[in-house]
Formats: C-alpha cells, sequence, structure tokens
C-alpha cells in the first residue's frame, strides 16, 4: 500500500497524535462511501486491526489502511489553509473523475 501526505497535513496529523485522545491509537485512512469508479475518504484516530497495514510516509507520520480495500492504495492526504482549514484526501491513481 501507498500513502502520501503532503507537509501541511503532516503537521496537522502530528498534532493529532500528540493529543491525550490519540494515545495508543494511530491515524486511520478509510472510505465513506463509493460511487461506482471513485471513492469518499476520511481520517480517523484508530488502533491496528488484523487486516490492516501501516505504511510509513516520507513525512514521519504514520497510517493505517484496509489492507483489504483496493482503493486506498495510493490515496494523497493534503491538507489546506486557505480558503478555509481543511482535509483533502483522493486518490489519483483511482479516481477518473471531475468534480463541477
Amino acid at each position: 500500500m501507498n500513502v502520501k501526505i503532503n507537509k501541511n497535513a503532516a503537521k496537522v496529523l502530528k498534532e493529532m497524535l500528540a493529543s491525550e485522545e490519540a494515545e495508543g491509537k494511530m491515524i486511520r485512512v478509510y472510505i465513506t462511501h463509493m460511487h461506482g469508479d471513485h471513492a469518499h475518504y476520511d481520517l480517523k484516530l484508530d488502533t491496528p486491526t488484523e487486516h490492516d497495514e501501516i505504511v510509513k510516509t516520507d513525512k514521519d507520520v504514520e497510517i493505517l489502511v484496509d489492507k483489504r480495500e483496493e482503493f486506498l492504495d495510493g490515496v494523497w492526504i493534503k491538507y489546506f489553509y486557505v480558503p478555509q482549514e481543511q482535509f483533502e484526501i483522493t486518490n489519483p491513481s483511482k479516481d477518473h473523475h471531475h468534480h463541477h
């Protein structure tokens, strides 16, 4: 599995992991729902299960993914401060659609 994160996302995720509620947990990226050829993703704090792979990113943050879910392979987690503070999670290798 492959997960990429940008510099802003790494900073925010590290802050999340430093919180009290994150003790003993990791960041999980998961699919909220699927539409035919693309998926919508989200993040949460979670603990690993037998179906997970712990993916090391180049920003020194480990991400949990369910290795049974092909749409998580190649996911890209970005964080933007403008126009509002938010995560954007996409999978360029799997999503073949345009947002309007």
